[in-house]
């Protein structure tokens, strides 16, 4: 039984909203420097419009940081929290809204106090990369959680122990996490009809934020090779996956030609129509994609990275990169560190 059916009552003791009482539902929201500003945006207003589609105050939304002082996002907007993490009232929930790149100032104490939250019953979450804090402090394990797509790989690394899907949010009794973006609405939209138990209050407030389609938690994140290609080229579909699924060992375009059971001649003249490109361009390119990723989003070493998207030279990696990026790996890591 999903937790958030169960449970009859709020993090801070008090019914849920759509009780008979129908008290204040409080969501909290840690603020790192250099959060995503879409996905909080996208947790806090389907909040407000679901108040609005009810009469009456079912949510709020507070904010904290580290200190109390103002934070800025990624997008250079700074936003004046409610609350120092040690003065804020527990709410229900709270929620991490994670950063980029992925540093957590006082990281620490931070998780001391993300455990303490867990022991009183909070239920815990992590907006993008807010998941990351959550795994450090060993409070997904046994979950099954999500994050952005490009740090997906990252995360299934560095915490094994984890379940880490390509959804676009996971609501596993009570931990929830999305992908941010916004992708972060939908979850919010979902843990409003847990919450309120009223699948028109939800219905409503998608109605208010035009948003057409609740998308479910089932979804992938990144948009299917058969949407952009439509139904009419099995064959090329199946040979990009191919070529997805086998990154650090890439594959000969003869043998991937083999997997599809299409002669090359035949793989080449379907990537020409479809892609105008040739296989191996189309492989260069996913390889550099994910180098690309792994440089931005976490902290391996480039040759590390090079060998593990199927370079086996570092100058070659370099050219190929800077061919694509018109930038070198290096310089593009330290820019975005700046």
């Amino acid at each position: 039984m999903n937790r958030f059916e169960a449970a009859p009552n709020a993090g801070d003791g008090t019914p849920y909203a759509g009780s008979a009482k129908s008290p204040v539902h409080r969501i909290g929201l840690l603020l790192i420097p250099g959060f995503s500003y879409i996905a909080f945006a996208c947790a806090v207003e389907p909040l407000r419009m679901a108040t609005m589609a009810a009469g009456e105050k079912l949510f709020e939304a507070v904010t904290a940081s580290i200190d109390g002082a103002p934070v800025a996002a990624s997008n250079g907007i700074r936003t004046i929290p409610d609350f120092p993490i040690g003065e804020m009232p527990a709410p229900a929930t709270m929620l991490i809204c994670g950063p980029n790149p992925i540093v957590f100032p006082e990281e620490n104490r931070l998780i001391r106090w993300l455990q303490r939250l867990n022991t009183q019953g909070i239920r815990l979450g992590g907006l993008d990369t807010g998941s990351v804090l959550l795994a450090r402090a060993r409070l997904l394990n046994g979950y099954r959680c999500t994050i952005h797509w490009q740090d997906r790989e990252t995360m299934l690394t560095n915490f094994p122990e984890i379940t880490v899907s390509d959804r676009l949010y996971e609501i596993d009794h009570d931990r929830m996490t999305s992908g941010g973006g916004t992708a972060t609405m939908d979850m919010m939209l979902h843990y409003i009809s847990l919450v309120s138990h009223s699948d028109a209050i939800t219905a409503d407030a998608a109605e208010l934020l035009v948003h057409e389609r609740i998308r479910t938690g089932r979804e992938s994140q990144r948009l299917p090779l058969i949407h952009l290609l439509g139904t009419a080229s099995p064959k090329l579909r199946d040979a990009v996956a191919i070529m997805e699924a086998n990154i650090e060992q890439p594959l000969t375009i003869s043998e991937i030609a083999d997997y599809t059971t299409l002669s090359q001649r035949q793989l080449e003249r379907l990537f020409a129509a479809k892609l105008q490109c040739t296989p191996a361009e189309h492989y260069l390119r996913l390889r550099l994609d994910t180098a690309r990723s792994k440089l931005l989003y976490s902290a391996d070493p480039v040759a590390e990275i090079a060998a593990n998207c199927g370079f086996n030279s570092s100058s070659y990696f370099a050219r190929c990169y800077r061919n694509r990026y018109q930038i070198t790996p290096s310089q593009e890591r330290r820019r975005y560190r700046e």
